[in-house]
């Protein structure tokens, strides 16, 4: 007897597990629903194609070979039934039956199931701002948000926008916005950092100074309090904590929270986070009813907790292995480790693993190194600073979490990417130092950056390296209350002391040795080099010598310039 398989949900999950069945079993009667008339599309291409790196929208629904991914497409090319415009509104789990309505013509149908896929997604967060409901407020859920931003654009109606949420998608819609279209654009976030569930602070710094110089009007610890309409011009003003915006329209980016009002209402677990608790062979509750993509919660590796991660990468591998067990298969989706990456103009930033605020949240007691360093051997053309943050719990020396940014963001994605396969398997600090990365002048450093940071944090963690984040460096300079100890040559120090005076004492490396009496043993010194190595090489040589009220500026001067290009 055909086994059959209803899909609810058919835009990234869905058809994944659909098809990937329809490859192990050519007889299963498959059917795909979902209720709108778009389906199987790459939302996480939405802001590309409202930015214009994608032209057609079409684009973001062909295949490699550029089918249209359509009902035909689905019937003709991979044997699978699928209704648009249809919306499940029951489970019925002891008939196993659903009863869904067709949207546009309001009528009732009855699909019987012997396996259930729950593919509903997630939908945006509105927050409850007055005014969030006005027609030039939008979000970027779907294709249809997409086209009615992109229509405004094109006709010209769109000159000043206000974003609002500095998460992935506000990040890049608001780059979106700003890079083709030259459109006035403010980010507007309540935390006092960009990508606050992502990031943390030194990357995240990074990353909003990037913003900033191309243009993005970034406005950090800022609540958006009512958002009104000039009838006279039809504008958008917008209130917030600090600031009234006149714009034309407002994209609300303040995240996404998965649609499980269907699960619930069918008695099927959710679980603390707000998704449908599944478990690793992406069960519910009701071993004839699955789950995946962004409607469910998953297991955190490093850190044990469940949590939300909606990334279609996710969803995908997810699909495969849905179907792989409903096909009497044993797959096992065990978890995540969070990995992520993200192009924000001219930069690439990428992670893995928990922030410091997640880990010391969770009970450790991390530490963090950073680094600076060139991503190709530095002799190399095309060679670009890369910025790593590598994070490990104090005790255990367990990594919990890496962080990187910088120019080639195939460099940045990959060296994460290196140490996110380690993450689960609770690979220590020397575990990274003597990582084995493939090495050509080209691709990398003889050392890489990745090596390095590993170097750096053990030496943090031993005690050998005393630091200060490049940020908090920059605090306490600006209350010109300490000292720096420049370890560069005379002529890159020069500007700084004429600009700095009696806070900038410059002794180059090489002539310290010689030196050591001119180093003031009653002031606390902060210690700069390029990128930090030199001046971690001076520290050790002070302490030997009794001078150990130093601190060394974590990723040197490369790291000031990229939190603070001001400072130069």
């Amino acid at each position: 007897m055909r086994k059959k398989v209803v899909i609810i949900g058919a835009v990234a999950l869905g058809p994944k597990v659909a098809c990937r069945l329809r490859r192990l079993d050519p007889e299963a009667d498959i059917t795909l629903i979902d209720r709108d008339n778009l389906i199987s599309y790459g939302g996480c291409g939405i802001p590309y194609y409202v930015g214009g790196d994608v032209n057609d929208l079409e684009d973001l629904y062909k295949t490699s070979s550029h089918a249209i991914r359509d009902q035909e497409f689905f019937k003709n090319c991979k044997g699978i039934k699928v209704l648009t415009r249809a919306e499940a509104r029951d489970i019925d789990r002891r008939a196993h039956t659903i009863k869904i309505e067709h949207l546009d013509s309001g009528e009732k149908e009855e699909l019987p199931y012997d396996k259930l896929v729950i593919a509903t997604g997630a939908s945006p967060v509105i927050p409850p701002i007055p005014g969030a409901d006005l027609p030039h407020v939008f979000t970027v859920a779907d294709l249809h948000d997409a086209e009615s931003i992109k229509k405004l654009m094109v006709q010209g109606k769109v000159s000043r926008a206000v974003v609002i949420g500095a998460g992935a998608i506000g990040l890049e819609i608001s780059e979106a916005l700003t890079d083709l279209w030259g459109i006035e654009t403010t980010l507007i976030e309540m935390e006092d950092q960009v990508l606050p569930t992502l990031l943390g602070k030194c990357i995240a710094r990074i990353t909003a100074k990037e913003l900033e110089q191309k243009g993005v009007n970034l406005l950090l610890s800022e609540r958006v309090l009512q958002i009104t309409e000039d009838l006279g011009n039809g504008q958008c003003i917008v209130k917030t904590s600090h600031n009234s915006i006149a714009v034309d329209i407002v994209v609300l980016a303040a995240g996404v929270r998965p649609n499980t009002k269907l699960a619930r209402s069918a008695g099927i677990s959710v679980g603390m986070s707000g998704g449908i608790a599944v478990d690793h062979r992406m069960r519910t509750s009701d071993p004839d009813i699955y789950a995946g993509g962004d409607c469910v919660e998953l297991r955190n590796l490093i850190s044990g907790e469940n949590t939300l991660m909606a990334l279609g990468s996710l969803a995908n591998r997810q699909g495969r292995l849905i179907a792989t067990n409903i096909n009497g298969g044993q797959s096992h989706f065990r978890g995540t480790v969070g990995t992520f990456c993200i192009k924000v103009f001219d930069l690439g930033v990428s992670k893995a693993g928990l922030t410091y605020r997640q880990a010391k949240e969770t009970g450790f007691d991390p530490v963090y190194g950073v680094v600076s360093q060139a991503d190709h051997a530095h002799f190399y053309p095309s060679s670009e600073i890369i910025y790593v943050s590598l994070l490990a719990d104090r005790k255990s020396r367990k990594i919990l979490g890496i962080e990187a940014a910088g120019k080639n963001g195939d460099a940045v994605k990959a060296r994460v990417d290196a140490v996110a396969v380690l993450l689960h398997h609770g690979a220590d600090v020397d575990e990274i130092c003597g990582l084995e990365i493939g090495y050509a002048p080209p691709f990398a450093s003889a050392m890489d950056v990745v090596n390095n940071a590993g170097n750096a944090l053990d030496n943090i963690l031993a005690g050998y390296n005393r630091t200060i984040d490049a940020a908090d460096f920059l605090f306490k300079f600006a209350q010109k209350q300490i000292k720096v100890l420049d370890l560069r040559g005379t002529k890159e120090a020069a500007p700084f002391i004429e600009k700095y005076g009696k806070q900038w004492l410059n002794i180059p490396q090489d002539q310290l040795r010689r030196k050591i009496l001119d180093v003031p043993r009653d002031e606390h010194l902060y210690l700069l080099c390029d990128t930090g190595p030199r001046s971690y090489e001076a520290q050790v040589y002070l302490s030997s010598k009794g001078i150990m009220d130093t601190h060394n500026i974590q990723g040197g001067f490369a790291m000031i310039v990229a939190t603070d290009p001001a400072f130069i």
